[in-house]
């Protein structure tokens, strides 16, 4: 079972960083010139654009503001409470596997 801690510090590592970059797009939504298709923006618009168009057809902006950035930020929060929290799923199996061992 040494592949668990590794499994958990990665997915923890990708949803904690997924989240950053949710929340890097919503303080870019106050800056509609930026074109994050170009340059060194493609880092933040590649990883969370799959994401964030089929959200854009189900939520509409409000008030002109696009709101799916955070929606994300709260699905993956969850996401990452659930599973790799204090009391997430991953965090508990190995708590008894290490219990167990």
């Amino acid at each position: 079972m040494t592949a668990l801690p590794l499994l958990h510090l990665a997915l923890g590592l990708l949803l904690a960083g997924w989240t950053l970059l949710f929340l890097f797009r919503i303080v870019l939504t106050w800056y509609p010139q930026i074109d994050l298709t170009k340059g060194a923006m493609r880092l933040i618009g590649a990883p969370t654009e799959p994401l964030l168009a089929p959200t854009r057809r189900l939520i509409q902006p409000i008030g002109g503001v696009d709101v799916t950035p955070v929606v994300w930020v709260g699905l993956i929060s969850l996401l990452r409470e659930l599973l790799v929290g204090q009391q997430g799923l991953l965090t508990q199996v190995m708590l008894r596997a290490q219990q167990i061992g």
